[in-house]
Order: C-alpha cells, then sequence, then structure tokens
C-alpha cells in the first residue's frame, strides 16, 4: 500500500515525496471522518448528451457579480437554450465560502426543492465565478448526480473569448470523421511519474490502441509523446508541437504539478500565476503564458494529471489527514506545509484558463483542485485506468463533455458509500464492544482514494463536444431514441 504525490516546488523543480508515502504512513493514520453521501440519484431517462432532456442551468454568485457575468456568457445561454428546446434556462444564485455541509443544503433548497419539477431539473450546470466566488465545495456538491462545469477568467474579454470559441466550433461541428487521442508523459525519472507511466499511461494507451483495431473506437491512430528530457528545440515547444494540430483531439497528460517554492511564494500574484503549472523536465515548465495565443489542443480537450492542475481550494481536503500521519513518514509535513493556508484565496489555475481563453485553444479542460496523487489509478498495486479511459473514449466518441465523466463520478460516489458504510460498520461493532475488522490502515486508504477521485474536476461548458462528423444519437441537440419533443414555453 503507497501513494505517490504528483507535486514540485516551483523554484527548485525537485518532487516534494520524492518516495511518496509508504504503508507504515497509513498504518495509524486517522482519517477526519466520512464522506458526503451522495443524495441525489436521479433515473437515467434518455440519452445523457440530450439537452431536450436533461436540461443546462448555470450557477452564479449572488449579487451583482452574479448578475454581471450572466451578461457575459448570454450568447452561450441564448445557444443551451435553442439546444433544449427554447425551455428557460434555469439560474442559481449561492453565497461566497460555503463549506460542503452548506452545499448539500444549498442543493437541496434549490436545485433539489420540490418546488423545480423533475423534468425542469438541469443535469448540465455551468458554474460562473471563480472559486471564492462559488466555493468548490459546491461544485462538488452538484457533482455527485449532476454534470458540472466552470469558468473563471480574470477579466471580461476570458468570459467573451471562451463564449465565441464554443459557438464557433458548435457551428463547425461534422466536419472531422475521427478523433486524436494524444498520450503525454513527462518522464523526469521520478516514482510519481514512473508509476503514473506504467499504471495509466500505457494501459490507457493500449485500450485505445485495441478498441481502433476492433472499431469500436472511431479514432485516428493514438499519438504518443514521453517528455525524457532530449529532442529538438525545448521541452515546452515539444509540448506545443505536439498539441498543436488543429484536428479534434482529446490529450491526457501526466506530470507534475508546480507548488510553493522552498523558499516561499514572493507574493499571491506569483502563486496565482505558477501553482499548478506542469514541470516537463528539470529545468521547464508549461505556464500560462506558453498557452495563451498559440494554438494548444484547439477545439479539443484536455484532461491534465497533476497537482493543482485545475485549482487551488479554500482548504485542502489532506490537511487535517496529513497532520495526523505518524513520525515514521516525517516527510509529510513538508506536504503540509505546501498545502492552502488560512485566509488564502481559493483559484482556478492560470494555466487553463489561459488554455480556455484562447481562441485556439481547447473547449474543456479537466484536472485536480487539490493533490493529486496516484491512487486513483493505482489501488494496491492494481490498474485502475479504466475510469479514465472511459472518461477519454466517451470524449472521443463525441460524447458531451459533461456526460463524458459518468465512469469517473460512478467511481467517486462507490468510493464514498464503501467509506461511508465502513464507518457504519466501525461504529456498531463498537456499541457491541468488537474491534473493528478493517485495519486501521485500509480505512485511511480508502479516505484518500474518495478525496483523490472528488478533487477531479472540470473546467468549462459541460455541454461542449468534440466537433465530429457523426455524434452519439446523431447531430447535436438530436432526440435520443428515448427521447420526447418539448414545446417552447
Amino acid at each position: 500500500m503507497s501513494a505517490e504525490l504528483l507535486l514540485a516546488h516551483a523554484d527548485t523543480h525537485q518532487p516534494v515525496l520524492i518516495e511518496g508515502l509508504g504503508e507504515d504512513a497509513f498504518a495509524d493514520a486517522r482519517p477526519p471522518g466520512p464522506a458526503q453521501t451522495p443524495k441525489y440519484l436521479r433515473a437515467e431517462l434518455g440519452s445523457l448528451d440530450d439537452l431536450l432532456l436533461q436540461r443546462w442551468g448555470i450557477v452564479v454568485p449572488e449579487g451583482p457579480e452574479g448578475r454581471h457575468l450572466l451578461e457575459l456568457v448570454a450568447p452561450l445561454r441564448e445557444l443551451r437554450q435553442r439546444e433544449q428546446g427554447g425551455e428557460p434556462i434555469l439560474t442559481l444564485s449561492v453565497r461566497s465560502g460555503l463549506t460542503g455541509a452548506e452545499a448539500h443544503a444549498w442543493k437541496a433548497q434549490g436545485l433539489g426543492s420540490e418546488k423545480v419539477s423533475e423534468e425542469d431539473r438541469p443535469r448540465y450546470l455551468l458554474i460562473l465565478g471563480d472559486l471564492d466566488a462559488v466555493s468548490l465545495e459546491v461544485q462538488q456538491a452538484l457533482a455527485t448526480d449532476s454534470l458540472v462545469g466552470r469558468i473563471a477568467f480574470s477579466d471580461d474579454a476570458g468570459y467573451r473569448a471562451y463564449v465565441t470559441k464554443v459557438l464557433r466550433w458548435t457551428e463547425a461541428s461534422g466536419g472531422a470523421k475521427a478523433a486524436r487521442l494524444l498520450f503525454y508523459t513527462a518522464r523526469d525519472g521520478t516514482c510519481a511519474t514512473d508509476l503514473g507511466h506504467r499504471k495509466l499511461m500505457a494501459p490507457c494507451l493500449e485500450s485505445s490502441e485495441e478498441r481502433r483495431r476492433q472499431g469500436r473506437l472511431r479514432i485516428h491512430p493514438p499519438e504518443v509523446l514521453d517528455e525524457l528530457g532530449y529532442g529538438q528545440g525545448t521541452a515546452v515547444q515539444r509540448m506545443l508541437d505536439f498539441t498543436a494540430r488543429t484536428e479534434p483531439g482529446v490529450l491526457l497528460s501526466l506530470s507534475h504539478g508546480l507548488g510553493m517554492p522552498e523558499q516561499g511564494w514572493s507574493s499571491p500574484e506569483e502563486q496565482r500565476a505558477l501553482q499548478g503549472a506542469l514541470l516537463l523536465t528539470r529545468d521547464q515548465r508549461l505556464t500560462a503564458e506558453d498557452v495563451a495565443s498559440v494554438p494548444f489542443m484547439s477545439g479539443g480537450i484536455w484532461y491534465g494529471f497533476a497537482c493543482f492542475s485545475a485549482g487551488t481550494p479554500t482548504r485542502s481536503a489532506y490537511a487535517p489527514w496529513l497532520r495526523d500521519l505518524p513520525s515514521v513518514t516525517p516527510n509529510a509535513s513538508r506536504v503540509v506545509s505546501l498545502l492552502p493556508k488560512p485566509g488564502e484565496r481559493p483559484f482556478v489555475s492560470a494555466l487553463p484558463q489561459a488554455a480556455l481563453a484562447n481562441p485556439a485553444g481547447p473547449l474543456a479542460v479537466m484536472g485536480h483542485v487539490d493533490l493529486a496523487w496516484s491512487s486513483s489509478f493505482n489501488d494496491h498495486g492494481r490498474g485502475r485506468h479504466a475510469r479514465f479511459f472511459g472518461v477519454l473514449g466517451a470524449l472521443a466518441a463525441g460524447h458531451r463533455a459533461g456526460a463524458a465523466l459518468a465512469s469517473l463520478i460512478r467511481a467517486t460516489n462507490e468510493a464514498s458509500i464503501v467509506l461511508n458504510a465502513g464507518y457504519h460498520e466501525e461504529r456498531r461493532m463498537g456499541d457491541a464492544g468488537q474491534l473493528p475488522r478493517l485495519p486501521p490502515a485500509e480505512r485511511a486508504y480508502q479516505w484518500l482514494l474518495y478525496h483523490d477521485l472528488a478533487s477531479h474536476v472540470l473546467l468549462g461548458d459541460p455541454a461542449v463536444r468534440l466537433p465530429l462528423a457523426a455524434f452519439p444519437g446523431g447531430h447535436p441537440g438530436a432526440l435520443g431514441k428515448h427521447g420526447r419533443s418539448r414545446k417552447a414555453r
């Protein structure tokens, strides 16, 4: 039992945990408590891609900021309203800073209210605003049974550019007959990236090649770039060349994400600019500036596997757990020192912001808001790549980004149920004066797995999809075989 961490210092580029956490780190660990159990288990009615059935809604911060953001995305709202047959777009407002329990209560009172009929309750939800405006906990609460994305930019121009790009690619849908699948690994010689290559990247590549040969997935031959630190040009340029073509595709990248320098951040501005940038080699990194204005997965979707690749939360889910690790794991204190501190502003990372605002950039980015461990794809030495290949394959087949996350949502909810069942069993046996059957180390590992899975988020409109010639169930917006038409009100 072990867990590797995909995090490196922003100044020295050295991994924070050279050898990860070993079994002894879990033996006496005390996970803080059970997970939030999914409360809304709506039935799957018809195709998840069909907005006529599933609907699309928006979540905004309360007050003037929310109203202003709604104005910025008005053309996108009009597009989605047309795709759902003219039915009104449900808009929910939420106050900032909600905790996990508060977010679930808000969800129950709003989206889960009896005042909203089941057929009018949108499955697709787009959050507008940064993590200090609409908390990560709100996004995670909604994601237990909804298909949730978020866009957050530092200025109005970013929102306008993203909306314009989505509309342009929606109108262009129908060109490419097959998608590209790209696999990029920063092979920097560390335990974390080596494990990620063996247990995640290589198996996903093998699965894509197998399904292509079998005719089960219409894609071009998969493309691979293993960055070894040498070759023509710089590592940054090799990455940009690899992702520069305009054919629709899906990129899965694995690397360390940048965290606090060993000497600390010089300013909050430096932290927001660099935290979550990708370490490509020991001396080169991919930052927001690199992808802001050049072709980079144009019209495609990017899944970036690295610490803080999507953002930095108000509080890390791992902070109390890491502080309680036994003294045999002194490296844990190094990780704790790099986690968000009270009063610090949470934020969406600058790298995906720049990629999404780039007119020649991707339509959506998936990544981590918090630390990224190996537990989500390596379960006690057994590979668990299928939950991630399920996302890649669904995207490459033309499913909407939110719908493509279904396999990951299922894995997260299952981990939550297993974790909570264990806590209930432990309480029952304690009341009976019996010792718990599950070793504490395994309970700690289950807790880590749940939070590792729950930290994966979607940035971008969850209703976007690759601009392919054929879509599951027909043309975008078409009714599935179980669909039914709706009349505009």
